[in-house]
C-alpha cells in the first residue's frame, strides 16, 4: 500500500492508455510523456505499461507501508528518500515507513513515479489511466489515498541507475508533417518560422501555443470545418489563431482545421514543455 501524504497541483494515475474505443468516443488518454513512463517501469521491473503516478510539477510526498521498489523519471523534480537526496532515474528501495518526496522541477512539467508492481486500482475500460477531458478513470490524487499495489512481476531490475538525457530550459524542437487541412491557410510555411511559445492554457489535453516572433498564420478558407477525426500530436487552428497541439486527454474529433500533426517520436518533448517555452518546428523528413 501507499499513502499520498501530499499533493502538488496536480498527480494522476495513468498507464498507456485505453486504445480500442475510439467507436464509442473514448480517447487513448494514458501517460503525456510515454518513453518516461516507460522508463520508470522498466526501473522497477514492471511491464511498460503498468500503471504508476503522473506528478505535475512536483510537490508530491508519498509513504510506503512495507518494502517496496521505486523510480522516478520525466522532470527532475528532486527527490529524497526520508529527507536524504536521491538520484534521478534510479532505483529506489523503500522500507516500511519512508517517505519519497519529490520538490519543484524547474525544467519540464511532468515527472513518473513506478512502483514495482504497479498501482493495482480497478481498471475502467481496460485501463487504470484519468482521462481528465471525460472522467473516465480514477480522480486526481488527494492527501490520504491510500493506493493498493499489485503483486511483483517476475521480471527484476537490472540496473541501479538509468542514463537519461536532461531537459532544457531552451526551446523546444518538434518535427511536423504538414496537413491534413495546410491548404486552408495562406501560408502554411509561416508554421516553421520564427518561434512559439507555450501559453499558461496547456494541460493534458493539449498546449495552446502564443506567436513569439514570426508571421500570424491566416485562414484561406473561412468556411466551417466538418467534424473530424483529431490524433495525438494534431496542431489544430481555430479563428484566434494560436495553435493547439492535442496531447494525451485530446478530443477524439474536432471542427478547426489541423494544418500539421508533431510526429511521435517529438509529442513526449511538447508534453514535458513549459508554460513560456520556446517551441520550434521543423519539417519532418519523409
Amino acid at each position: 500500500m501507499i499513502v499520498i501524504e501530499r499533493v502538488g497541483p496536480l498527480a494522476t494515475i495513468q498507464d498507456l492508455g485505453r486504445p480500442g474505443w475510439f467507436d464509442s468516443g473514448v480517447g487513448l488518454s494514458g501517460a503525456a510523456d510515454r518513453g518516461s513512463c516507460a522508463l520508470a517501469n522498466r526501473l522497477v521491473g514492471n511491464p511498460e505499461g503498468a500503471a504508476l503516478i503522473e506528478v505535475l510539477v512536483g510537490g508530491v510526498r508519498l509513504r510506503v507501508d512495507r518494502h517496496h521498489t521505486l523510480a522516478v523519471t520525466g522532470a527532475p523534480a528532486p527527490a529524497a528518500v526520508d529527507g536524504v537526496p536521491v538520484g534521478r532515474a534510479s532505483v529506489l528501495e523503500l522500507d516500511a515507513g519512508q517517505t519519497l518526496g519529490l520538490g519543484l522541477a524547474q525544467r519540464g512539467l511532468r515527472s513518473y513515479i513506478a512502483v514495482r508492481g504497479g498501482i493495482d486500482v480497478a481498471p475502467v475500460l481496460g485501463s487504470r489511466s484519468l482521462d481528465t477531458m471525460s472522467g473516465i478513470g480514477p480522480p486526481p490524487l488527494r492527501p490520504g489515498d491510500r493506493l493498493p499495489v499489485g503483486p511483483a512481476p517476475p521480471t527484476f531490475p537490472i540496473v541501479d541507475l538509468a542514463p537519461v538525457a536532461e531537459l532544457s530550459a531552451d526551446a523546444v524542437t518538434a518535427r511536423v508533417m504538414l496537413g491534413p487541412r495546410d491548404d486552408w491557410f495562406t501560408d502554411p510555411g509561416a508554421l516553421f518560422e520564427g518561434e512559439w511559445s507555450v501559453s499558461p492554457d496547456a494541460d493534458r489535453v493539449g498546449a495552446r501555443l502564443d506567436r513569439r516572433t514570426g508571421p500570424p498564420l491566416r485562414r484561406r478558407i473561412r468556411d466551417e470545418l466538418r467534424t473530424e477525426g483529431m490524433a495525438l500530436g494534431s496542431i489544430q487552428v481555430p479563428p484566434s489563431g494560436r495553435p493547439v497541439i492535442f496531447l494525451a486527454d485530446h478530443p477524439i474529433t474536432g471542427g478547426y482545421p489541423v494544418i500539421a500533426v508533431v510526429i511521435d517520436a517529438d509529442v513526449d518533448l511538447v508534453a514535458q514543455a513549459r508554460p513560456g517555452q520556446p517551441v520550434r518546428f521543423r519539417r519532418a523528413a519523409r
